[in-house]
């Protein structure tokens, strides 16, 4: 579960190729499973483990968070309570819930959005809320269902999405 928050916070605004890198580095050295190892590790060797994440000074704050977050009783955090963790928002708090702790909580992510508004499903100002709201109202609340849509859609984001102009 830890591990799945550490990724869940590297991925802000870079790639799953760069995150890898960093949970590399993580796991190379002994930190990437375990919250305490994580804070006990000198802030300067985090920083230069998460370099290629990018965002590096910022996520080794939030990383730390995280493992604080952790290390009190959480056996099954509440989205309020992830969003409460410095630098979780609403991605990371959904991706933690759905993926980590296997909580039915649609993930919005900028591929998902992108997609919606080029096939004219919603309209660009549209909220992160009002977007899950289509899902969560639309479909069974399901775990599988929503890990396999998410998943779709970065693949679609991947192939289609990632560059201006979007789609096919």
């Amino acid at each position: 579960q830890f591990e799945i928050a550490v990724g869940a916070i590297l991925t802000q605004n870079t790639t799953w190729t760069n995150v890898e890198m960093a949970l590399k580095n993580l796991y190379e050295a002994g930190i990437l499973h375990n919250p305490e190892k994580l804070l006990e590790y000198p802030e300067e060797l985090l920083k230069n483990a998460l370099r290629p994440a990018g965002y590096f000074n910022q996520k080794t704050q939030y990383l730390r968070a995280m493992a604080k977050f952790f290390l009190r009783d959480n056996n099954s955090p509440t989205r309020s309570e992830l969003l409460a963790i410095r630098g979780v928002g609403e991605e990371t708090a959904d991706c933690v819930l759905l993926y980590a702790f296997s909580f039915p909580s649609f993930v919005v992510d900028a591929y998902t959005k992108r997609f919606l508004i080029f096939h004219g499903l919603i309209e660009e100002k549209q909220t992160y809320r009002e977007i899950q709201s289509l899902f969560h109202n639309s479909l069974p609340r399901d775990v599988y269902l929503y890990q396999e849509f998410h998943a779709l859609f970065v693949e679609q984001g991947k192939q289609f999405f990632s560059r201006k102009p979007y789609g096919p």
